[in-house]
């Protein structure tokens, strides 16, 4: 088991980007995830660290801090370097190469990107609608979404949509399952704005496979090579009479996957 704790002396909001965009890398399969927003003071970072791990005392902790004040970045440091924990400053380098780069000194003030405009409520924004319209939730407001992905199961729908929904996109996708109506607000969603993903039958099989676990005597058939290649086909078969923009996710990191439905999506979109 893995425990991400999440510090900050703001929100943690670039912390927790940061660790979730690493933990996709991997096929982490019993993750916990603790975070300390506001944090001002070394004794509320340890007695944090401490709680987090009483509750989660099997696991293996990592830490990733964001902190605009030196001192306490350095006394954290300090803090998990006794512990042997490892951890990752997300702030600290990017802050001492620009100063190096500049010849300025830092403001160390905690949460200035906050304060700079209105993109950091835009995208809070967006992450609560992708949380409020994952997985097929709230199919009504389908047409308010900025983008709609719909694909089979395990076709990466909901941390693209995460992902998405950083940068400022309000994201809903929709699970589709063979012998299952799709919403029919899906084929209100303007054309330009409708992304379907799929995968090759044999890495989604793959995935599923793993993602049983033990689970797969109980639910085979859901990872069975010749259910995916008809879930597949029949998702694609949806897909072309919607006629929204199929788009691959074999083996690719969701940024990439992201990065190709923002050149699409930039690009005028077609008349529904």
């Amino acid at each position: 088991m893995q425990l991400i704790v999440i510090i900050s002396d703001s929100l943690g909001d670039s912390a927790a980007v940061i660790a979730e965009a690493a933990e996709a890398q991997f096929e982490l399969h019993d993750v916990a995830v603790e975070r300390l927003p506001n944090a001002s003071t070394l004794e509320q970072v340890a007695a944090f660290l401490e709680s987090a791990q009483a509750r989660h005392p099997e696991a293996t902790t990592i830490v990733f801090f964001t902190f605009a004040n030196p001192d306490l970045s350095i006394q954290t440091k300090k803090l998990l370097n006794e512990k042997d924990i490892a951890y990752v400053d997300v702030l600290g380098p990017a802050i001492n190469a620009i100063a190096s780069a500049s010849g300025q000194m830092p403001l160390s003030q905690p949460g200035l990107i906050h304060k700079t405009s209105g993109e950091y409520y835009r995208r809070v924004e967006a992450m609560e609608f992708a949380v409020d319209h994952d997985d097929g939730r709230n199919a009504q407001d389908l047409t308010r979404a900025d983008i709609v992905l719909i694909g089979s199961s395990r076709t990466s729908k909901t941390p693209l949509a995460v992902y998405l929904a950083t940068q400022g996109y309000k994201v809903a996708n929709v699970p589709l399952a063979p012998g299952t109506n799709p919403p029919g607000e899906l084929f209100e969603v303007e054309k330009g704005r409708l992304y379907g993903l799929t995968s090759k039958p044999e890495l989604l099989a793959g995935i599923r496979h793993r993602r049983l676990g033990n689970a797969l005597d109980v639910a085979g058939a859901y990872a069975n090579i010749e259910y995916v290649r008809e879930d597949l086909e029949e998702a694609r078969a949806l897909m072309r009479k919607l006629g929204c923009i199929v788009v691959h996710t074999d083996n690719r990191a969701v940024e990439e996957t992201a990065a190709e439905i923002l050149r699409y999506y930039s690009r005028p979109h077609p008349a529904s």
